[in-house]
This record gives C-alpha cells, structure tokens and sequence, in this order.
C-alpha cells in the first residue's frame, strides 16, 4: 500500500467514525445535521452514508424533518447485519451478553459456576460452550458477529493472557490463545480484558452516568477492582494493568489474601470476604449466598450489619486512594456492591471524607450503579465493537 493510499485509507475511516459516532448520539438526524454536526463536507457525508446503507449499519427512516423545504429523510443505525458477544468470569458464575451495532441487546445468558475452584481449564472449556452456543445464536438471527470479548477478574496482559486473578486462584494462564483455538472460528476475533475496566466502559457508554469524563466503577464480586475513566478515556496504562485497588495493603498483619499477601482490601471486602464472615459455608451457590445476605442486611440482623459497616469503611478508605490520585466526579458502586449500597455507603461515605485531602472529597459523590449485573458482559460486547467505531468496515 502506498503512502497515498495509507493516508487516504487513514482519512476514510476517521471520518466513518465520526458519522457513526454522531449518529450514536444524535440519531434519528439527517444528512445534513451530520454533515452540520461532524464539521465534514455534505458529499463525503453522502458518501459515507451511502456505504454505511449497503453494508446495512445505517438505514433510512420513513420519518422526515418538516423543515421550510423538501423533506429531509432521517438515518437511523441498522443492527440488523451484526452483533458482538461479551462473556464475563465471575464467582457467581459465567454470563454471556450479545448486543447488535444498534446497541440492541439480542441475547442474555447467566449460568451459575463452574466455581472459584473448577481451575482454568474447566472454566475455559465451559466458556467456549457458552460462546458456541451464542454465536449461533447471533447467527440464527441472520446477524453476522464482528467479535468475542471475554471479562476476567484480573491483571491481563495485552496478549489475552490472565497474569493474575487472584480470587480465582490463577496465575499466567493464557486465556485468549487456548479460546481461540478451543472455539476454531478464526474469523471471530477474540480479546480478553479485566473486568472492572469493561463495567466502566459500559456505564461510560450506556449508564445514567454515561459521557461523564471522569468515571470510576468499583467491583468486588470476585475480587475488588476499579475500571477508570479518565479525562472521557478509559485508562490502560503502561501494559493494562489498571484499578487494582484490591490489593492495596490497609491491615499489614489482616486476613490472607489469594495474591499471596496480607491485609490486602480483596481479603477485607470482596464479596467472598463478606460471605466468609457472615455464613461460613464454602459449598453454596455464590447467587444464593448474596441474594441470602441482602434479605439478611435488609432485616438489619446486627451480625451483618456490622460486617457490612466493617467492608464500607476498608472500601471508603481504598476509594479515598483513588479520589486523592484521580479526582473523579463519580464512583459507581458496581456488581454485589450495588445491591449493598443502602448498608455499605453510610461507612464508605465516612471513612471516603475522614482520608480525602481535598475539601468535600474533590466533589466526589458514590453512588450505586445502575446496572450491577450486565455493566460488565455490556462493556465487553462494546469493547468488541470498537474496529468499527474507529471506522474500519467489516470485511464484505
């Protein structure tokens, strides 16, 4: 490819991006608005449009704008073509969301296990039976799937390979690379990312706090990890390994934890934390366990209650971490946390204020999340889009 070419190729796909992003926002809208809206000319609008129609990711609307004038014809996205799948890990179990280029949901699954301690293999091998069957799910929809993206509590590297998860007791396992060839469809892309940085993708995108530029979900179904939006981006880091907060050491001489430490907050306030102190049994359904916790908290069984008060005062302190180095104007209490947040937040709200340096915790405010159970399959499936939002066309 010439250096011509490149930069025309480059140029293309820029401006695609911003058609379809503007018609993220603004859709139903008209040419014209996009061409208004996005700074380009009205013929490669037009042109852009028109390719966007024939690969079927726009169509047009039978609605008009009743302007002085001809009738504008309005654009719509089209999910009628695509879709992309988002699979969660969690100790509650796998999940598996599908949500077509419309931002449609088209499927949801949750299936309780394999368990904390079913290792990686079997997790691996139940995952790709829960991808079979959702791509062809996707598939009997007459949808085509652009991509896989798979959400693991832990440090994942830019390879797809889990260097750490430590509530699931892995350790360098190389996830993507045995998914790819355990689910043989190699013109499926597949990526593997941790999973508090999907949940606040997706309430970057979707949630009621959606467009805010400085955004943190803290999650601790697993373990405790906080995804980061930063200055509208989500942040990544050096090599992606971001927001693991859960291993920040608040009792040096505290509880074990599975990264082989101490003290750490995932050994203080995960939710397995939680469950250990307040039923003792490791052979539950972790699904059971927590709705059982919620009835127990809501009944304000004091033996709860104050295990409750205990993890809200180690995740204030751990937020306050976070509020003194990013400055966020929201914390997303994501997952358990947020079917938790009545009894967690007096304790996080007082222990946030007790350890922030600036006044009124930098105007931080924590809030549950309001979308606790899909943020993160949700991230995934967005995450896997993300070819062409950047504007590079699926290949015909």
């Amino acid at each position: 490819m010439t250096t011509q070419t490149a930069d025309h190729t480059h140029i293309r796909a820029t401006n695609l991006a911003a058609v379809l992003g503007y018609l993220r926002r603004e859709a139903p809208c008209s040419r014209a608005a996009i061409a208004t809206g996005t700074g380009l000319n009205k013929a490669t609008v037009t042109s852009i449009v028109g390719d966007l129609l024939d690969r079927r990711l726009v169509r047009e609307t039978q609605q008009t704008q009743n302007h002085v004038g001809r009738p504008a014809t309005l654009l719509v996205l089209d999910g009628s073509a695509y879709a992309t799948i988002g699979l969660e890990v969690s100790a509650r179990g796998l999940t598996a969301l599908g949500c077509d280029t419309a931002g449609e949901q088209v499927l949801r699954w949750h299936r309780a296990g394999p368990g904390v301690d079913a290792g990686p293999a079997k997790t691996i091998a139940a995952l790709v039976t829960l991808a079979r069957r959702a791509v062809t799910a996707v598939q009997s929809s007459g949808r085509r799937v652009l991509g896989i993206t798979v959400a693991v509590p832990g440090l994942v590297n830019r390879d797809g390979t889990v260097v750490l998860a430590a509530g699931l007791g892995w350790r360098d396992v190389p996830m993507r690379s045995e998914l790819v060839a355990a689910l043989g469809r190699p013109d499926i892309p597949i990526a593997v990312d941790n999973d508090a940085s999907l949940g606040a993708l997706a309430e970057h995108l979707y949630g009621p706090q959606a467009g805010t530029p400085n955004l943190i979900r803290l999650t601790g179904d697993t373990g405790v990890g906080a995804g980061i939006i930063s200055d509208g981006r989500p942040l990544e880091g050096h090599l992606g390994y971001v927001g693991e907060i859960g291993h920040l050491r608040l009792v040096p001489d505290g509880p074990h934890c599975g990264c082989g430490r101490r003290g750490c907050l995932e050994a203080l306030a995960s939710l397995p934390a939680i469950l250990a102190r307040t039923d003792g049994r490791t052979d539950s359904d972790p699904q059971l366990q927590l709705e059982e916790l919620v009835r127990r908290a809501d009944a304000q069984e004091t033996a709860v209650t104050q295990v409750l008060a205990d993890a809200g005062t180690y995740l204030g302190q751990g937020i306050a971490a976070l509020v003194n180095i990013l400055n966020p104007e929201v914390v997303l209490l994501g997952g358990a946390y947020a079917l938790l947040a009545d009894h967690l937040s007096p304790a996080i709200d007082k222990a946030l204020r007790e350890a922030t340096i600036a006044p009124d915790a930098g105007g931080c405010t924590v809030v549950a999340s309001a979308l606790p159970d899909t943020a993160t399959p949700l991230g995934a499936a967005a995450q896997a889009l993300t070819p062409l939002t950047q504007g590079h066309l699926p290949a015909r």
